[in-house]
């Protein structure tokens, strides 16, 4: 064979190759495990970014959702998943709640993961019946007090945000409410729309679709201070309990040992997403405040957010039976 048709045959070789490496990389899937049912918080979080999420990382992005035991299912999936990216979790505040109110879990909701890309955060807002006979928190705290016993709250599950947000709301304030678990936050919104539940603390992207809708009363925002997205509704501190506070941050979360380039790539990823504007218009009619962060400072977040969800655990006086 002469030295012009080796060198071409070469050439063929390496074309061949590089185009099957294209085709291969094209054709890998990360899934991003949402640990509760369709139609909770974090199940509409990842389906409004995970398309534009996986053109910024050239390769498809899924959303699975892996439900059950408030959220820690799904969770220790992610956390035993191979550590190479092509698994992570959608994680919110609840990610951290697990560990205080579950005994024996099967990981450690600090050392048994990375932070891949933060997202951003949301506050929460106190949800009753239309025909709630109340206007404000004070008056909802005065009337619930009156019939200890009587009331009841809805929640997406056994130790999800929307129960320990409202079990924390019941402890402070001193109420006696049963607690009804359902598979989701839009489940348990329709259970005070129909009236079976008379309390719901649902995050922004489940509440601001119900401002204008007569069967359901939106009384207060549970962050510190007025949120931007819905200005006329007070905070629940400054309407009737002084001193609550309840938001909830947003992010992905790899196996531990997820090698620290492949977490950068997703960072970067991410940070890129959050630029655009069609993706950020999605997440703000959901009531998300985004910001792109390093992975070094969403740990530093995980860490603060710990300390935090540990106090709230204690005062609220939650359990999992």
């Amino acid at each position: 064979m002469s030295k012009f048709l080796m060198l071409r045959l070469f050439s063929v070789v390496l074309v061949s190759l590089a185009a099957q490496g294209q085709a291969h990389a094209q054709d890998k899937t990360m899934r991003i495990v949402v640990p509760f049912a369709a139609g909770a918080v974090q199940d509409t979080l990842g389906r409004s970014l995970n398309a534009e999420l996986g053109a910024a990382l050239k390769q498809t992005v899924i959303v699975e959702n892996k439900a059950g035991a408030g959220g820690t299912i799904g969770t220790a999936l992610v956390a035993k998943a191979t550590p190479d990216g092509s698994v992570v979790d959608l994680a919110a505040a609840s990610h951290l709640i697990a560990s205080y109110l579950y005994d024996n879990l099967a990981y450690d909701p600090i050392k048994s993961f990375a932070p891949a890309a933060y997202i951003g955060n949301a506050s929460y807002i106190l949800m009753v019946p239309g025909d709630l006979p109340v206007n404000n928190v004070a008056d909802f705290i005065k009337l619930v007090k009156a019939s200890p016993g009587k009331y009841n709250y809805a929640s997406a599950g056994n130790g999800s945000a929307t129960h320990l947000s409202m079990a924390y709301f019941a402890g402070m304030a001193g109420l006696s409410m049963e607690h009804i678990p359902t598979k989701s936050t839009g489940e348990a919104v329709m259970e005070v729309l129909s009236g079976r539940a008379q309390a719901v603390i649902a995050a922004n992207v489940a509440a601001l679709g119900y401002k204008e809708d007569k069967r359901i009363k939106l009384l207060a925002v549970t962050s510190p201070g007025r949120s931007k997205f819905i200005p006329e509704l007070p905070s629940v501190a400054e309407s009737g309990l002084p001193g609550y506070e309840f938001t909830s941050w947003f992010g992905l979360l790899a196996p531990a040992a997820t090698p620290v380039k492949t977490l950068d790539g997703i960072q970067a990823a991410m940070a890129t997403v959050l630029k655009d504007p069609v993706v950020l218009e999605r997440l703000t009619k959901q009531g998300i405040e985004t910001e792109v962060l390093t992975n070094a400072q969403f740990a530093e977040i995980l860490k603060k957010s710990d300390v935090q969800m540990a106090e709230v655990v204690k005062k609220s006086g939650a359990k999992v039976q």
